[in-house]
């Protein structure tokens, strides 16, 4: 199907800012105001894990680019790697 939604990942608790998939496809990293980011199974839907990084919103989360590790940016003008 084109342009249906295909998987609804339901946790956060404010807006999501930011989603990003793995350079494989299966997970999906999110941001949120709620304080956290959040790693998905892109298949199921499934949390596997969530983290607080910044103690404050989470702007921005993106994988590198062989998918091993994650950038997290907060709004106190830090990154977390």
């Amino acid at each position: 199907a084109c342009g249906g939604c295909l998987r609804t990942l339901r946790g956060h608790r404010d807006f999501v800012r930011s989603a990003a998939f793995s350079p494989d496809g299966a997970l999906v990293l999110t941001a949120s105001n709620d304080s956290t980011s959040r790693l998905w199974h892109s298949e199921s839907g499934d949390c596997l894990r969530e983290w607080t990084p910044h103690g404050s919103a989470v702007r921005m989360a993106s994988f590198s680019p062989d998918g091993s590790r994650l950038l997290t940016v907060g709004d106190l003008d830090r990154a977390a790697i």
